[in-house]
């Protein structure tokens, strides 16, 4: 599986943004996907996982409210839409994929086969 990360970009705090994370490969429906961020000088921190077939989101505390992940499997992408954006919320944000993932180790990097090339997001205060 190959993952294509895309629309980061430069927006103001409250605003909004949408990433796209476009797979290639067969059955990506039985992938478990996720989204990571990581911020300079800071470890690489979990966002949110899509459960596999069904898409049922599993959120970070620290974006809980604010951002909505979903996946379209019939065009292989999964989506992050963003909202009330903050200056923390800045980093480089990365898809990730795995098939063997279970619930309890959804939160952890290692978890996961396959990643992005990552999508700079930025917000200025």
């Amino acid at each position: 599986v190959q993952l294509q990360a895309s629309g980061g970009g430069l927006v103001q705090a409250g605003g909004s943004l949408r990433l796209s994370c476009a797979a290639s490969g067969r059955a990506f429906s039985t992938y478990r996907v996720a989204w990571f961020r990581q911020a300079p000088g800071k470890e690489r921190e979990f966002v949110v996982a899509i459960d596999r077939g069904s898409g049922a989101p599993g959120y970070s505390d620290s974006v809980k409210g604010r951002f909505t992940s979903s996946r379209d499997n019939a065009k292989n992408t999964v989506y992050l839409q963003m909202n009330s954006l903050k200056p923390e919320d800045a980093a480089v944000y990365y898809c990730a994929a795995g098939r063997g993932v279970i619930t309890s180790r959804r939160a952890e990097p290692g978890a996961y086969d396959y990643w992005g090339q990552g999508t700079q997001v930025t917000v200025s205060s």
